[in-house]
């Protein structure tokens, strides 16, 4: 079955408030580019390996159930297989996001659908033959229409508010349409590997559904980036939530997109400020707010004291 992009329901899609909102948001960080300032580009390296961290950290939270740190992430993003005192399968579990997360590094660039069922190897996230045809089969229908749109003018790459929306709308139903695929395969995938023990260790459907479509949001994310929308992170429990919601919505576009939009806004907002960070800038900030808070201080300390008005008057 091949699903086909309703143009109609992405228009509406973008009309919807929390789109536009977050629409506002990503132009405001596209608008920088391109960057010319080494600072900027630096914080945006900086940004993007944190990013990786955050993305890689949520994902071993969701397949090993257990309390993944951010120490263990950043150290195993720095090339630690092994960490003293830590559980190796947490280790083992966050190498193999890492492997994940490069494999599909590419893809904005290749649009290697390889790279998707790569990823998802990686990650020992196995779809049953017909759910990889079914995702293959999606992703080659949605990437052609993505393109012919783009040719015909209807999918512009500027960085206005109302064409991000349209783009980022356009992502979203992907992402839906993708979900439905794989969601309902929660229940036969094979949850083995360093990820998971054994699948009893699963202990409810909205982990099991969440686990299958992890390799789903990366491939989303890397297409928001072919389609100049910037990256974002769902945590563990915003995944576990977006499960939870679109269960329980009869229209899960516009659930995926109301629950998605006001993260993406939020983390659009993250990476601009993060770019355009300055130290000295930020330090002297943070004196003039200190300087500001001890005259405050000063002046509640002394407000019982009330001034003389026969006192004489000194010029200085």
């Amino acid at each position: 079955m091949t699903i086909e992009l309703n143009r109609e329901a992405i228009a509406q899609v973008t009309a919807l408030p929390a789109v536009t909102e977050a629409a506002e948001a990503g132009s405001a960080l596209i608008s920088l580019w391109p960057l010319t300032e080494a600072m900027q580009m630096d914080n945006d390296a900086k940004y993007a390996e944190n990013l990786q961290v955050r993305v890689t950290r949520a994902f071993a939270r969701v397949l090993t159930g257990e309390d993944v740190t951010v120490p263990d992430a950043e150290f195993v993003y720095e090339g630690a297989d092994e960490i003293p005192g830590r559980p190796q399968n947490i280790v083992d579990t966050l190498l193999a996001a890492n492997d994940a997360y490069d494999t599909m590094a590419d893809y904005s660039e290749s649009g290697d659908v390889q790279l998707i069922f790569d990823a998802a190897e990686a990650l020992d996230v196995r779809w049953d033959t017909d759910v990889a045809a079914q995702v293959r089969e999606t992703i080659a229908a949605v990437e052609a229409q993505i393109e012919d749109d783009a040719a015909q003018g209807r999918l512009s790459t500027s960085s206005e508010p109302a064409d991000v929306a349209t783009r980022f709308a356009t992502a979203l139903a992907v992402c839906d349409a993708l979900l439905n695929v794989v969601s309902g395969h929660a229940e036969t995938v094979g949850l083995v590997g360093p990820a998971v023990a054994d699948a009893a260790d699963v202990a409810d459907e909205a982990r099991a559904t969440a686990i299958v479509t992890l390799p789903i949001l990366l491939y989303v994310n890397e297409l928001r980036e072919q389609c100049s929308i910037p990256r974002i992170c769902l945590t563990d429990q915003q995944i576990l939530d977006l499960i939870d919601t679109r269960a329980n919505a009869g229209d899960t576009l516009t659930a995926t997109a109301e629950y998605i939009a006001p993260l993406a806004g939020a983390e659009w907002t993250k990476h601009r400020d993060d770019v355009l960070w300055n130290p000295d800038e930020a330090k002297k900030k943070a004196k003039e707010e200190d300087e500001k808070r001890n005259k405050e201080a000063l002046a509640a300390k002394f407000a019982h004291i009330k001034d003389d008005p026969g006192k004489e008057t000194v010029e200085l």
